[in-house]
């Protein structure tokens, strides 16, 4: 948000069922309540903050002597300790007939994504009252949801990381007819240089794995220890970038090819369970907000490894479905899973989540990676191209 909306956050407190939301932050270790609270995170203090927004009224600060200017930004009443006493009795007063409140935190540990705020902290607001509940779906809704203007530079950023993969088909295919040796780190630099040449950044080199490497989800190609990529190889690319802009957000595809002019059929075959279970993870969405039904992460991840275990490839589809996606690849949205968690977040309106199954065998492994965005009319748009076949890359 460009400005602090308090009525906006109040309206969302009340449409989750919460009577507040307790913001609480140490050293940055909340890195969501940053992000709602507009602190930027090279302004992290060295002391306990809490703020507290109400369903109805006028948000409370509590904020350390040593920093007293920590929330000066925001409105709402301030109260000032020093004593850990005296942190204890405001807090106390100010959480004082609050039934339910949403903390940064998520029972039994079920997601890691919003268990920010540790257990000592909740067990003390606990201890003062409140009904301490996951503030997820609050969290999302004012961090993961996109503007107008980030959709524009998702959509510029997936025609730049397409072509991105065009250009990498055509290294590995120039290679080969040329005799000049083109190893996994020489694609990576070379996607890297062309990421820089078109404004785009990224966290992370890209993944270029062939063969048995292609079996690992988070291969990392390193120099010395990388396959040169010959004739006959399987050939996996995961490639994520966005434009070097602020709010810019990120694209995140994955495909694969074969370095021939033909793909056997053992590659074919599992590509076409992968790709099915894409497909069945996007209808999934589809339907659901065709007719406006409210969709939960895990539900996705579901649809699309049904299609696989029912292939028998179940034990080889190793991690979740997909992720959400926003200014980090792995943004803080609901994630499409229900492997590693159970995702009960909403997939919201405005955001935008990858769906990439995969099948890991020994000496390959098959991811289809897709990006999806729900626009603010539950529209389901698919961007990064939906890869019907594997690459017959000197065909």
């Amino acid at each position: 948000m460009s400005a602090f909306q308090l009525e906006e956050i109040q309206n969302a407190i009340r449409e989750f069922g919460f009577d507040g939301w307790l913001l609480y932050d140490f050293r940055g270790i909340n890195v969501l309540a940053q992000r709602v609270l507009q602190i930027d995170p090279a302004d992290s203090g060295s002391r306990r903050f809490f703020y507290f927004i109400p369903a109805q009224g006028e948000p409370q600060k509590l904020v350390h002597r040593i920093e007293t200017a920590a929330l000066d930004h925001l409105p709402g009443n301030k109260r000032i300790y020093l004593q850990w006493q005296q942190l204890h009795e405001h807090l106390a007063d100010i959480v004082k007939g609050v039934g339910k409140v949403a903390m940064e935190y998520s029972p039994l540990a079920a997601n890691p994504y919003v268990s920010r705020v540790d257990g000592g902290t909740v067990e003390l607001v606990q201890s003062l009252g409140p009904a301490v509940a996951s503030s997820g779906n609050l969290i999302q809704y004012f961090e993961a949801r996109w503007t107008a203007q980030q959709w524009e530079l998702h959509k510029e950023a997936d025609q730049l990381n397409q072509a991105a993969f065009e250009m990498a088909w055509d290294m590995v295919r120039d290679s080969i007819r040329t005799g000049n040796t083109l190893r996994e780190t020489d694609l990576q630099q070379h996607v890297m240089a062309y990421y820089a040449a078109c404004n785009m950044t990224t966290y992370h080199p890209p993944i270029v794995a062939v063969g048995p490497h292609s079996g690992d989800p988070h291969y990392a190609p390193e120099i010395g220890s990388d396959a040169p990529i010959t004739a006959g190889d399987f050939l996996l690319l995961d490639m994520w970038a966005k434009m070097d802009v602020p709010g810019g957000v990120y694209s995140d595809l994955t495909k694969v090819g074969y370095v021939g002019d033909s793909v056997p059929e053992k590659f074919a075959n599992i590509f076409d369970i992968v790709a099915a279970s894409r497909d069945a993870g996007i209808q999934c969405a589809t339907d659901a907000f065709a007719v406006q039904r409210p969709l939960q992460g895990w539900e996705v991840d579901q649809a699309s490894r049904d299609v696989i275990q029912s292939a028998g490839y179940g034990e080889y589809f190793i991690h979740r479905t997909g992720h959400n996606i926003g200014q980090e690849t792995h943004g803080n949205g609901a994630h499409m899973d229900n492997l590693e968690t159970k995702e009960e977040r909403l997939v919201m309106v405005n955001t935008c989540f990858s769906i990439e199954p995969g099948i890991y065998l020994d000496d390959f492994g098959i991811r289809s990676e897709i990006n999806v965005f729900v626009d603010g009319n539950s529209r389901v748009h698919v961007t990064g191209g939906l890869q019907s076949e594997i690459l017959p890359i000197l065909g």
